[in-house]
């Protein structure tokens, strides 16, 4: 019986809850030390600002790099095996910060967290996939990135109020949620192997290269808001642009919770494209905004906008793939996402050190616009020879 005429699956939550919450307590270890860190390496080790930059940002590097190759292990070991593995390195990672380590042991241990989160949020993002029914693999996508931004939100949250009796108390943490989460990783059975592995080929592997050359610029956006949304607002003399954060965050959680699902019903390479187009408009409301209202309604069209790109970009790369691929091309997807944040983080200070603040976010809405014209021209998949006549046109 083909996909198309198979009755419905019944939704795993179980299992759903257990992976979900295995990323979210990973994600929570992963970030509860982000606000100490500086503090630490400054009184500690008289640390510069370039040092603490380094230590804080390098395990970008070692994920970037480690992304594809943990798809690729999970298609040929398993994904629990990958996920779960991954959250034992960022648990253990967590316990290193335990010993006293100088600044070149705490980037060492920094790039193994970030090796550790690649092959934890990886392995997952295929799992989650193959446990949804085949109309909700978007909204589930989606789901599972609020997971982890839930994660870091409150990651960094307790970091800082912790911290308060003292950075061991941080450290142990950093080092507990995670193998909480590994535990309750341990608790999902085991996905059914239902293809061969096959070998990836990194950020070249052609399903995953065109949606995430589009997710990298779809990122300048959100690099571009994150850093200077609130030097913007105050150059203009409006101020309160961490308001204006806020409501992005809290607007882009709640369109994945309220409809997700779109990608799934509308079909993702539309909802990319009008994503994209949302992403932009909000931006450049923001550029111009004369007041915080307005400002306010830019971050709002942009959350709704920018919530949805990456699943509907994800669900056109898991459409375009060989199942026995398809953790390769997730991981080569997502580190699209890292490399974008490394091209446009120092690209967007370049743009408002020579042509001011609202420039950042016209060069946001110019990234959100291809992001969208490319997601426009992907087209729809190539017929792939597997049982996968139920997968879905792009």
């Amino acid at each position: 019986m083909t996909g198309a005429h198979a009755p419905a699956r019944p939704l795993p939550r179980l299992a759903l809850a257990g992976l979900l919450g295995g990323l979210f307590t990973g994600y929570l270890g992963l970030t509860a030390v982000i606000p100490v860190l500086p503090g630490f390496l400054r009184e500690r080790h008289d640390a510069g600002d370039l040092t603490v930059g380094v230590v804080v940002t390098v395990t970008a590097v070692t994920a970037l790099l480690v992304r594809p190759v943990a798809g690729a292990l999970a298609d040929r070991h398993g994904h629990r095996t990958v996920m779960l593995t991954g959250a034992l390195v960022v648990a253990g990672g967590g316990l290193l910060y335990l010993a006293p380590l100088d600044v070149p042991a705490l980037v060492a241990v920094r790039l193994l967290l970030g090796a550790g989160e690649a092959a934890l949020f990886t392995a997952g993002a295929v799992w989650i996939v193959q446990l949804a029914p085949h109309d909700r693999r978007g909204q589930l996508i989606g789901l599972y990135g609020v997971s982890m931004w839930g994660g870091i939100s409150a990651g960094t949250f307790l970091g800082a109020t912790v911290q308060q009796a003292g950075y061991q108390a941080v450290w142990v943490l950093s080092a507990v949620a995670p193998a909480v989460g590994a535990a309750l990783v341990a608790l999902v059975p085991a996905p059914a192997r239902t293809a061969p592995a096959a070998k990836g080929a990194g950020l070249l592997l052609r399903p995953a290269l065109l949606p995430g050359i589009a997710l990298t610029f779809g990122a300048a956006g959100y690099a571009g808001l994150a850093a200077f949304v609130v030097l913007h607002l105050d150059a203009r003399g409006i101020g309160h642009g961490v308001v204006v954060l806020s409501v992005f965050s809290a607007v882009y959680a709640g369109t994945r919770l309220v409809i997700g699902h779109l990608p799934d019903r509308l079909g993702p390479r539309r909802v990319a494209t009008w994503c994209g187009v949302g992403e932009a408009v909000g931006l450049l409301v923001i550029a111009v905004a004369p007041n915080l209202p307005v400002a306010v309604a830019g971050s709002v069209v942009m959350g709704v906008g920018f919530s949805l790109l990456h699943p509907s970009l994800a669900l056109m790369v898991m459409n375009r793939t060989d199942p026995a691929r398809q953790g390769a091309a997730i991981g080569a997807y997502t580190s699209f996402w890292d490399l974008g944040l490394a091209v446009w983080g120092p690209a967007t200070g370049l743009v408002a050190a020579g042509l001011g603040y609202p420039a950042v976010f016209v060069a946001g809405a110019t990234g959100a616009a291809v992001a969208a014209a490319m997601a426009l021209r992907i087209g729809r998949p190539s017929p792939v020879p597997t049982p996968a006549a139920e997968v879905r046109a792009a």
